[in-house]
């Protein structure tokens, strides 16, 4: 198997290329993160050092996205993705507001309940009056 032979080519790719994309918005961001960190040395450590990491972490991320055996579980997730039953645009809202509503009312129940509770507390004399 050469450096850039694909494990199973033919499965799991859109999730492969998702979690590969994914894992170089990380990289880009470290890469970043590491020049910040190596500002005012040397021009060529300063740019030249982020490239070389970056460039081995995006080979390490390839070959466990695409080369290795751990990408089984990217063609599993795939196929799985392709089995749910996702829910119409219509249902998405309808739930939306039903979850929204039911938030507002137990917040509304645990207002009066602290309320209620605060008065009797300062009742016994646990606390004092509150303002």
């Amino acid at each position: 198997m050469g450096p850039f032979d694909i494990y199973k080519p033919n499965q799991g790719k859109y999730t492969r290329r998702a979690t590969f994309a994914g894992a170089m918005i990380l990289v880009l961001a470290g890469m970043w993160w590491l020049k910040g960190i190596l500002a005012g040395t040397p021009a060529v450590v300063e740019f030249l050092l982020p490239v070389a990491v970056g460039l081995a972490v995006t080979y390490w991320v390839f070959a466990i996205v695409y080369r290795s055996t751990r990408a089984d579980f990217l063609i599993a997730t795939e196929g799985e993705m392709k089995k749910v039953a996702w829910s119409s645009r219509k249902e998405v809202i309808g739930s939306t507001k039903v979850v929204v509503f039911a938030t507002f009312i137990l917040a509304a129940m645990l207002y009066v309940v602290d309320i209620v509770f605060q008065r009797f507390f300062v009742t016994v004399g646990v606390l004092r009056s509150v303002q």
